[in-house]
């Protein structure tokens, strides 16, 4: 299996169901490949994407999935998540509570009803790391949300496929109107008609470090804590891909008058008598 060389390729453009995709990241075991392929299609989902495997899908796989192979046979791969959800409108991480990458938390029942209603914009992905460590500070990053399944503190470990089995579990009642109020306040609406591809955002993203760095925003600080920060305000932004050309455009003069002043500073300098 392959990567689609157009990342829109491995999405179906039809139903809300089919807008939802499932990304295992990182998976360890080719057997959880197959039972993650079996939780999804008991609950209508068919969109599986892999990202990197550590194991190549393998008869373990066939036999976890008892019956889901068409997904695991569809199911393309990434080399990366960024590639892997360039397209989406929406990415959410599946994970334990982070202290360093502060995402908004979501409940798995508001996180389904806001995802199936994001899919009126595109693709929305569901992303779960590896088996042993999960998703890393870098991967959440690329994350809108993250979605924490409230087990029981005294045993919190879910595996694999009972993660992604919960979940799809909550889509699939989400997608059929039985999801029920969430259990708390939504403070970011899902993204509307027209929103930025995760792409999109990303580009913008990388301008946007490359200019506070040109522009000396940082003072000597470490960068990462004011990215955090900003990327967490333009998520919460909702922004579509006019707000992000008009960004950039900002950006892009920025870099100029940087550019500009630098070199102007340069030719005072070279004009000095020693």
């Amino acid at each position: 299996m392959n990567a689609p060389s157009n990342p829109n390729e491995a999405a179906a453009p039809g139903t809300a169901a089919d807008r939802l995709r499932i990304v295992l990241v990182g998976t360890q075991h080719p057997g959880n490949i197959g039972s993650a392929a079996r939780a999804m299609k008991t609950m209508g989902l068919s969109q599986l994407v892999l990202v990197a495997p550590e194991k190549a899908p393998d008869r373990d796989t066939q036999a976890m999935a008892a019956g889901a192979d068409d997904l695991v046979e569809a199911a393309p791969v990434f080399a990366s998540l960024a590639e892997a959800v360039a397209d989406c409108r929406w990415v959410l991480g599946a994970t334990a509570r982070s202290r360093r990458v502060q995402l908004e938390p979501l409940h798995p029942r508001e996180a389904a009803a806001r995802a199936v209603a994001a899919t009126a914009s595109g693709p929305v992905a569901l992303v779960f790391g590896r088996e042993r460590t999960g998703l890393d500070n870098e991967e959440l990053q690329l994350c809108h949300a993250a979605i924490h399944i409230p087990s029981d503190p005294a045993f919190p470990s879910l595996n694999l496929a009972a993660a992604v089995q919960v979940l799809s579990y909550e889509l699939r009642c989400a997608l059929l109107g039985e999801a029920g109020p969430a259990p708390a306040a939504a403070r970011t609406p899902p993204p509307a008609e027209g929103a930025a591809s995760h792409a999109e955002l990303e580009g913008f993203f990388a301008q946007l470090a490359e200019t506070l760095d040109q522009i000396d925003f940082h003072k000597g600080r470490a960068p990462e804590s004011a990215m955090r920060k900003l990327r967490r305000l333009y998520l919460r932004a909702n922004l579509d891909s006019a707000d992000v050309r008009l960004l950039r455009g900002v950006l892009a003069d920025a870099q100029r008058m940087a550019r500009l002043a630098g070199q102007a500073g340069q030719a005072a300098g070279g004009g000095k008598i020693g």
